[in-house]
């Protein structure tokens, strides 16, 4: 699987980046039909929200799957998103198996 990680108007973090490496290559062990994921990383100076904000991009067979979350760390924001991407994919690999 390919990881293309992108900082939006932050620095880059080799530590996150090594997390979020992590955490999608466990994801691809369940679901190897993967075939690439875009991440970005972005920060937003609203007071309201947040602002640490993670999307993830998946590309599979069929449609794109795609999630993002806004939380006080990047790292637990790392963790919803890719919780509800699980959600997505079980739902896809159920189709799947029942072609």
């Amino acid at each position: 699987m390919n990881i293309n990680i992108q900082y939006v108007h932050i620095g880059n973090s080799e530590a996150m980046n090594t997390y979020v490496t992590e955490k999608l290559n466990n994801l691809h062990k369940k679901y190897d039909w993967i075939i690439k994921a875009e991440v970005y990383f972005e920060v937003e100076h609203n007071a309201k929200e947040k602002g640490k904000i993670c999307k993830i991009e998946l590309s599979a067979p069929g449609p794109r799957i795609f999630a993002s979350s806004n939380e006080d760390q990047y790292e637990e924001a790392v963790k919803n998103t890719i919780k509800d991407l699980e959600i997505q994919l079980k739902k896809r690999k159920q189709v799947f198996s029942s072609h």
